[in-house]
């Protein structure tokens, strides 16, 4: 079994900032890239921002500058830093793992439960 158990949400004026966390738990043999989705009411789940195992960040072009993502590998966690938020950032954020549960298994990707990220205008 593995959880990934996302926290850090909340309600936020414009302009200010909130810190998500996401930790990655279980049956774990390895955790390859790590990433964040959101899904606004009413629209589809988007990309957000990768990371690699490497270190290695990709973002998308609507949170470049703002967002920033990084991970604890011996915590198996990520997080994602968001500063400047605007209210267009408000949804729902959902964590995302790549993830090898055993040393000969196929690793796959396993989604978090969600965490609301309000901001006000």
């Amino acid at each position: 079994q593995v959880q990934l158990v996302e926290s850090g949400g909340g309600l936020v004026q414009a302009g200010g900032s909130l810190r998500l966390s996401c930790a990655a738990s279980g049956s774990i043999f390895g955790v390859n890239a790590m990433g964040w989705y959101r899904q606004a009411p009413g629209k589809q789940r988007e990309f957000v921002a990768t990371i690699a195992s490497g270190g290695r960040t990709n973002y998308a072009d609507s949170v470049k500058g703002r967002f920033t993502i990084s991970r604890d590998n011996a915590k198996n966690t990520v997080y994602l830093q968001m500063n400047s938020l605007k209210p267009e950032d408000t949804a729902v954020y959902y964590c995302n793992a790549d993830i090898q549960r055993y040393q000969l298994a196929a690793p796959r990707y396993y989604w978090g439960q969600g965490t609301q990220v309000t901001v006000s205008s």
